[in-house]
């Protein structure tokens, strides 16, 4: 029986990565990283217009709920988080409820204008595209 004293070394010596070979793959799960992430911001922004929209909504109800009970709609939003006569405030959540997903508080315009003055507007306005978000459909 013959051994060869070099294929011992020779299968102990590659059995390691090369540089080249760790660069390739780092290279390779680089860029996956950064195509999903392109998708998965995407995904967060659609989630935070949604919010918004949703958020704009709760806030009108309140409104008509105020306006119902009071006759007119509030002169500002604070005014829905006052508790009438010791009861639930018309909108529950605290201030953290008339705060839109971006950080900003929503706006209120009383004379509808998105509504075509048939309720107020609830409003913000999309940082990324400038468009407004609101109660409307």
């Amino acid at each position: 029986m013959l051994v060869r004293p070099n294929t011992a070394s020779r299968v102990a010596a590659r059995s390691a990565f090369t540089l080249l070979e760790v660069l390739i793959v780092v290279a390779i799960l680089v860029v996956l990283a950064s195509v999903s992430s392109i998708y998965v911001f995407k995904f967060l922004h659609d989630a935070k217009v949604d919010a918004a929209r949703v958020s704009a909504t709760n806030i009108s109800k309140a409104i008509q709920a105020f306006e119902i009970r009071n006759g007119a709609p509030p002169d500002s939003l604070q005014l829905l988080l006052q508790p009438p006569d010791g009861v639930r405030p018309y909108l529950e959540g605290g201030p953290g409820a008339l705060v839109d997903p971006w950080g900003k508080p929503f706006q209120y315009d009383p004379s509808g204008q998105h509504n075509g003055g048939t309720r107020p507007d609830v409003f913000t306005i999309d940082p990324d595209s400038g468009q407004p978000i609101g109660n409307w459909k």
